[in-house]
């Protein structure tokens, strides 16, 4: 098996520690990198023709520099020094945009995140994991996160 690139796609509810955990441990084994996504809803200002005011999309410009500069620290925070690691903020629907990434990025691998619901809710909604696993065309691995 041979990992270069390792794709891992949070949201910051999370336990994002746990997720890198797995992804430092394998790409320490591989000397592979570590690209941390992180999906921002885009701003419903946004959506149409018309791109809003001014003062509106400066202050969603300066929430997502702020989105970026946390996920950098947690690359920072919990990856060691000696991977290489990079940290991407994209606005977009989640599903998409992480397909978009692992095939842009050439990553070998994605971990995400897996909440854990009761069988009701699993049937009702579909989950951003469980969407990703239908649609990866790479090895994927989901993380229990307890909540």
């Amino acid at each position: 098996m041979e990992l270069k690139n390792i794709l891992v796609a949070i949201d910051f509810t999370d336990t994002v520690g746990n997720l890198l955990t797995y992804a430092e441990s394998l790409a320490e084994k591989y000397q592979a990198k570590v690209w941390l996504v992180h999906v921002a809803e885009p701003h419903p200002d946004f959506v149409g023709y018309e791109p809003g005011p001014q003062y509106i999309r400066d202050i969603k410009a300066e929430e997502l520099k702020e989105e970026h500069r946390n996920l950098q620290s947690i690359c920072d925070a919990f990856l060691s020094k000696n991977i290489e690691s990079e940290a991407l903020l994209i606005q977009g629907s989640t599903v998409q945009v992480i397909i978009e990434e692992v095939k842009k990025l050439q990553a070998d691998l994605l971990i995400v995140g897996s909440h854990k619901h009761g069988f009701l809710y699993n049937l009702l909604a579909e989950s951003v994991s469980l969407e990703l696993l239908k649609k990866a065309e790479i090895p994927f691995l989901a993380i229990p996160i307890s909540e």
